[in-house]
């Protein structure tokens, strides 16, 4: 599951990346720095006529989650998300009543009776495993969503308008299934201040499968992310087809994540000794997540590039490995000049490195000392 984001948490070590996953190209792309939407491509491919754009606020640090702004009902009322490409559940904090929402019971989207999905749809068959039965065909959909951050969400499934605004300027108002979030737990003493989750997964559950089977857009996710904002589309016009190095996607029928490798560890350019790494792409994880093994050698090979440079480690509340320079550090491009570049360089494609530098794996704490972003988990997840 996807790591749920909290507010007051860490960053991602996943900064300024670029990512298109598609269902259709396979692949992902990834361009440094690049906060301005690509050029927008007038095609019209096998019936699929338009995107939809969308503005994306949020950081890494101190925030710790991206969102999006959407649309729900007739006449609309707005939600703030958080976008998630690993999971494909889109749900809303739903006044059902509920039980552990955190925000206001006049911000929280108000159910309709006929609108809940039964249990004999479709929808409902691919949130959960091949075994899913119904014991009455029509009963409610129910969901529950465990995050890996050990929050959770209980609920049930429904449809409802999602007035979208294409980029060719025309008006769609597709009827979308979607979550009804009426129980939820965080073990985090900062609660989300978003509305719910945007799920933008593999699954035919989720927004852009479920707008791709009604040509509304191809089933294309592309996302750009700074420590700004940045832009969400869905569909394939924003596609680039130069200036871009692209890996293919692996064909996992197993896994339900993007994913891409096996991929090298690369730092300051030269080999480091890991390899074969699967990575998974998930713009709804904090944190970057990496077996024990690879982290200690992250960490290892930090603090050896950093000897005889004048930064001293310190203890920090936010993050356990912390450094101090002789003056207090403003922005992360103060202390990039002491670390070096990691890049994973994917295997089978020429030339194709993820190019992590200190501005990726580092933040600058309100203690003003430099951090290193940490987190163990038995794959890597970026």
């Amino acid at each position: 599951m996807a790591d749920q984001k909290m507010k007051g948490g860490t960053v991602s070590i996943m900064v300024l990346i670029f990512l298109v996953l598609s269902a259709t190209f396979h692949g992902c792309f990834a361009a440094i720095g690049q906060v301005q939407p690509p050029r927008k491509r007038n095609t019209v491919v096998n019936g699929f006529g338009s995107s939809v754009f969308l503005t994306v606020s949020g950081n890494v640090y101190p925030l710790g989650y991206y969102s999006v702004t959407v649309g729900i009902g007739n006449p609309p009322k707005p939600f703030q998300l958080d976008i998630d490409t690993g999971s494909d559940l889109t749900w809303v904090q739903c006044d059902a009543p509920c039980t552990g929402c955190s925000l206001p019971r006049d911000q929280l989207y108000k159910p309709v009776k006929n609108n809940f999905l039964a249990c004999k749809d479709p929808i409902c068959a691919a949130l959960h495993s091949k075994a899913h039965q119904c014991t009455n065909p029509n009963e409610k959909c129910g969901f529950q969503v465990d995050y890996a951050d050990h929050g959770s969400v209980l609920g049930a499934m429904l449809s409802d308008n999602f007035p979208l605004r294409l980029v060719n300027n025309s008006l769609s108002s597709p009827l979308l299934a979607f979550g009804c979030g009426y129980r939820l737990q965080s073990r985090s003493p900062h609660p989300p201040t978003t509305a719910g989750v945007l799920g933008l997964g593999k699954s035919k559950a989720s927004i852009s499968s479920q707008l791709s089977g009604m040509r509304i857009t191809k089933n294309v996710v592309g996302h750009c992310l700074s420590g700004q904002g940045g832009f969400l589309f869905l569909g394939a016009d924003f596609v680039p087809k130069s200036g871009m190095t692209w890996t293919p996607m692996l064909q996992n029928s197993f896994d339900k994540h993007y994913s891409s490798g096996p991929a090298e560890l690369l730092f300051g350019g030269k080999p480091t000794g890991v390899k074969g790494l699967d990575v998974i792409f998930d713009s709804g994880a904090t944190y970057t997540y990496l077996t024990s093994k690879v982290y200690q050698t992250v960490l290892n090979l930090v603090r050896k590039d950093l000897s005889g440079k004048q930064l001293q480690d310190v203890k920090d509340k936010a993050l356990p490995i912390c450094w101090k320079g002789a003056k207090s550090f403003k922005s992360v491009t103060e202390a990039r000049k002491y670390f070096n570049t990691f890049a994973l360089s994917f295997n089978g494609a020429s030339n194709t490195h993820l190019l992590l530098p200190p501005e990726a794996y580092l933040i600058v704490t309100v203690s003003t000392s430099a951090n290193l972003l940490q987190r163990l988990k038995t794959s890597a997840v970026l």
